[in-house]
């Protein structure tokens, strides 16, 4: 039985890694170095250069344009994963391998899902924002806005 979207926005996309998983958004357009950004034992963006600075990736769908090139990328998922301060999901508009194959060992190792999806049809940063309730399903290659949040829709924004 196919499922009733929640609302009209949803995206397709190319799977990456399989899986499904809802959660917050934190949407950014800048490209992320995992290596030297993300903090894997507080899940906390720690390079004062990305707009993202001080915000937490874990149990969020994570959205962001590319990854910055770091053989050490994946070692850094890894590490969030076995912290459980990993993302919930990844979504890219193009994903590097290195990436894949952080999330692709968390499963492996730590039995941790991080589904990962990328280019989509349209860019998600155009229709999600941060705080969204969204899910990601990478078995389908969808990404789905279930709720926008309140500070947006009090605030008036699109």
């Amino acid at each position: 039985m196919r499922r009733i979207p929640l609302s009209n926005i949803v995206i397709k996309c190319v799977p990456v890694s399989q899986g499904i998983s809802r959660g917050e958004a934190l949407v950014t357009r800048q490209p992320i170095c995992l290596y030297d950004s993300l903090d894997p034992k507080s899940g906390r963006i720690v390079n004062r250069r990305h707009d993202l600075y001080g915000k937490n990736v874990s149990g969020k769908i994570l959205f962001f344009p590319r990854g910055i090139g770091s053989s050490t990328s994946a070692a850094t998922i890894l590490e969030a994963a076995r912290c459980n301060k990993a993302p919930n999901a990844i979504v890219n508009l193009e994903t590097e391998p290195i990436i894949a194959v952080g999330a692709i060992l968390a499963e492996k190792l730590y039995r941790r899902n991080i589904p990962i999806v990328h280019r989509p049809e349209t860019n998600p940063a155009d229709l999600i924002k941060t705080h969204d309730l969204t899910e990601v399903n990478a078995d389908l290659g969808l990404i789905e806005l279930l709720k926008r949040s309140k500070a947006r829709a009090s605030h008036g924004m699109r």
